[in-house]
């Protein structure tokens, strides 16, 4: 199985889990739209950057974004929103991940 592309920050494991969110469901990572660079949450951008996250604006969710920490599909964001599992291998995602969503995406 490839682990490509990187993930930075916090991360605890091989499912792109961090110190953050670490639950059985917290499997992926989101490529943030100012740096191109995948993390598996805002904190571990925040704590791990010199700039302030952007979100992805809604004329670009056409774009892959959102990687399975599974494994490593990557999503678009299209995509990712309207399903609550990996389309590749059937991982559940974690639907409280809908609370933190306008740290990610514009819309």
């Amino acid at each position: 199985m490839s682990r490509s592309p990187q993930v930075y920050g916090k991360t605890v494991d091989e499912h792109t889990r961090c110190v953050h969110y670490a639950t059985e469901l917290d499997i992926i990572a989101i490529r943030f739209a100012c740096c191109d660079r995948y993390y598996p949450c805002h904190l571990c951008h925040s704590e791990t950057t010199d700039h302030p996250a952007q979100q992805w604006p809604r004329e670009k969710w056409d774009q892959a974004a959102i990687l399975c920490g599974l494994c490593w599909t990557q999503l678009t964001i299209d995509t990712y929103r309207g399903t609550d599992a990996c389309p590749e291998c059937a991982a559940a995602f974690n639907p409280r991940c809908a609370a933190h969503s306008s740290f990610y995406f514009k819309g």
